[in-house]
């Protein structure tokens, strides 16, 4: 079953399945979301819990000593979720640790997906409590994806992707093999640090990583017509751009509060930059914007 929220400006659908964006239409009925052709990515704006990207061979070690065993991006993108709550304005889904989470991820957890809407812009605000007896390290990460071209007849080169504020000209390299982040090997982008031309050789090397990001919002636009969606994103502290490297007609513009692995990492999960460690019976909230343009 889908769910509608519905203004004047935006008609934008969600689904139980990962607790999902699924449509983000404009009056006009132009769709703006990604809408997951498996040719290039099935996906469309999954929640990344409670880890972005992947863990080196896939598991990881607590300063406790508890293993943990995850696959890229988390847990809980391809789970059911619980309808909390559903409004003219917003809706609320949900999911607890169910005992086959909790074989991976040792850490009793309620995590809270609720999509507020408001003239031209989709707020993403994420809960997450720690309902278990010790310190929960965690890291979440959103990964919304957009259509590119959007109109018919335009090209995907016809896009930009334009920078709050100057940025560094370097980012990490990641591993295909692995999943992993090469920080000791920089890649050199060739832009003027704001505007960021698109071009599918991008991401032939999958993401673009951004994690010295002094930016809070980018804007994915036509360079001419400059219609397009706008993602902020305070309270996270890296931002990854990607798209298939089979030249997929899409963008993601993801806020993570973690990444993958580094090279200059070891196992512990607790090692990792920006993790975010919740007390017992503690609860944070992070949110990112998207507004269309």
């Amino acid at each position: 079953m889908d769910y509608v929220l519905k203004n004047q400006h935006l008609t934008v659908t969600f689904t139980k399945k990962g607790g999902a964006l699924t449509s983000i239409k404009n009056e006009a009925g132009l769709e703006y979301l990604w809408q997951g052709d498996p040719k290039y990515w099935s996906g469309q704006a999954p929640v990344l819990f409670p880890i972005c990207g992947s863990l080196r061979d896939e598991r990881a070690v607590t300063k406790s000593g508890k293993e943990v065993r995850m696959p890229r991006h988390g847990i809980v993108r391809k789970e059911e979720f619980e309808l909390e709550s559903f409004t003219d304005d917003d809706i609320t889904f949900s999911i607890s640790s169910t005992p086959h989470m909790l074989d991976q991820y040792p850490f009793p957890f309620v995590l809270t997906i609720t999509y507020l809407l408001k003239n031209n812009e989709v707020t993403v605000r994420y809960g997450i409590k720690n309902t278990g007896t010790e310190d929960m390290p965690c890291f979440i990460g959103g990964h919304p994806a957009f259509r590119c071209p959007l109109e018919p007849g335009e090209a995907y080169e016809e896009y930009e992707i334009l920078f709050e504020k100057e940025e560094e000209a370097s980012n990490p390299t990641p591993d295909t093999r692995t999943g992993l982040i090469d920080m000791e090997n920089r890649t050199f982008l060739s832009w003027n640090k704001r505007n960021l031309p698109l071009s599918h050789q991008l991401f032939e090397q999958d993401s673009v990583i951004f994690d010295r990001i002094s930016s809070r919002k980018v804007t994915l636009r036509h360079k001419e017509k400059k219609q397009g969606v706008e993602l902020s994103f305070d309270g996270f502290p890296y931002l990854v751009i990607w798209s298939s490297a089979n030249h997929g007609p899409f963008v993601a513009l993801e806020p993570w509060t973690g990444l993958s692995t580094c090279s200059d990492e070891d196992d512990v999960l607790e090692h990792k930059r920006n993790h975010m460690s919740l007390k017992p019976g503690e609860e944070k909230q992070l949110e990112y914007k998207i507004s269309i343009i």
